[in-house]
């Protein structure tokens, strides 16, 4: 029977060797049932019966490992769609306020006194005079 801490690939074979063990006993069961005679018909059935609820009961646990394998990754999905939505949403208005900022500039820019226009270049003294 596999175990909370095995690994997946213990717990594959595992679950493997559990089927292979269940078909040999069905198939054994299933040579029974044809030799016994009426009498015993019923008490083969209800060991067929058996048998196979065995079998179907490695095949509803592999099937609710896979569920609650489907469910976690369906959390995590959500979890991450979440995230990325929260991080979009800040990225907008970052770059909304970025444009309210360039627009600032740009007016206040148009504000300022240009200077005077001489063609002259300022006098700027040269090093070591």
């Amino acid at each position: 029977m596999p175990t909370d801490n095995a690994t997946e690939p213990e717990v594959d074979k595992l679950l493997e060797t559990d089927m292979e063990r269940n078909v040999h006993e069905l198939k054994r069961a299933g040579a029974t049932f044809c030799q016994t005679d009426d009498g015993n018909a019923k008490m083969a059935a209800n060991d067929l019966a058996t048998l196979l609820g065995r079998v179907s009961e490695v095949s509803t646990r592999e099937i609710e490992n896979l569920i609650g394998e489907l469910r976690g990754l369906r959390e995590k999905l959500k979890t991450d769609c979440d995230r990325i939505s929260g991080d979009v949403t800040e990225y907008a208005e970052l770059s909304q306020r970025v444009m309210q900022l360039t627009a600032n500039i740009s007016d206040n820019a148009n504000i300022l006194p240009s200077a005077p226009k001489t063609g002259r270049i300022p006098y700027a003294p040269r090093p070591g005079r």
